[in-house]
């Protein structure tokens, strides 16, 4: 069953120059295993400090992907949660600490991003999608200003943004023309020659409405929702989706931010250079 939490506040919108509303999509489901245990969800891992009228005080992962989006004129987003991960509405409210409306939904289908996603269908479908990942760091601040602003420009249905990665075998890896103009994605390569990866998103409602088909699809093939939600099966990727979207004549494009970094604090190894990096970094 679909829980909702909702709390609303009153500011102006600052996406007006859009054709369509913008919506943070912020997919928070995982488990994270791999930095287990943790006293708090790991998108709540304080990394860094920031400055309030009471003074200086923790500043938590999935605040400096807010940020960005605030920064792009975003003022709604929805978290989409695991049961359990009640810590992060806790601690993010209504969204008044970043001047932004904040809802929060569950999702109960451990089959990997595109589900966690489609939690906010009923929701979203008619809005452009601002998706970014709550426990990856990554520069440049404008960074969904110019996914925006490329999206709009270039009339695309999906604008993917690129940074360069050392580690493909870990990244949806992307290959793209000389345009910007995305011919596939590649989902952790054994080997490549790709340089770049994708972290951060927008998306036009036509994709959100080919991916909401795209898993129906694949729940048809099951007897039932129980059988569906019982299964052993592998995870979807995001990038799986996006490929079948090309392959359907979908306009995807590509912002590179050549000089962009990025890091996912979901390993052990990661999560210490966050914390070590944070005064210096300036995610």
């Amino acid at each position: 069953m679909r829980q909702i939490f909702i709390y609303s506040l009153k500011i102006k919108d600052l996406v007006g120059h859009y054709q369509q509303q913008v919506i943070g999509l912020l997919p928070a489901g995982g488990r994270a295993t791999r930095i287990a245990p943790l006293p708090m969800s790991k998108e709540l891992y304080p990394v860094g400090f920031r400055r309030t009228e009471e003074g200086v005080r923790p500043k938590v992962v999935c605040h400096y992907l807010l940020e960005k989006m605030r920064r792009a004129g975003i003022s709604k987003a929805y978290l989409v949660l695991r049961p359990g991960k009640w810590d992060i509405p806790n601690y993010f409210g209504d969204g008044t600490m970043l001047g932004m409306n904040l809802a929060y939904l569950t999702v109960h289908t451990p089959f990997g991003v595109p589900y966690t996603l489609d939690q906010a269908y009923p929701f979203v479908q008619d809005a452009i999608i601002a998706l970014g990942f709550p426990d990856i760091l990554f520069q440049p601040q404008d960074a969904f200003v110019k996914l925006l602003a490329r999206q709009a420009e270039r009339g695309a249905d999906v604008v993917l943004g690129l940074f360069p990665t050392e580690q493909p075998s870990k990244a949806g890896m992307v290959d793209f023309d000389e345009t910007g103009r995305v011919r596939c994605v590649i989902e952790k390569p054994l080997q490549t020659d790709l340089r770049y990866m994708w972290a951060i998103a927008a998306w036009t409602p036509k994709f959100t409405q080919f991916m909401h088909e795209y898993l129906q699809a694949i729940a048809s093939q099951y007897v039932s929702v129980t059988e569906l939600s019982t299964v052993s099966r592998p995870e979807l990727p995001i990038g799986d989706v996006i490929q079948a979207a090309i392959e359907q004549g979908f306009r995807v494009e590509a912002e590179v931010f050549e000089e962009g970094r990025y890091l996912d604090i979901g390993t052990p190894e990661n999560l210490a250079r966050a914390v070590r990096e944070a005064h210096e970094a300036d995610w």
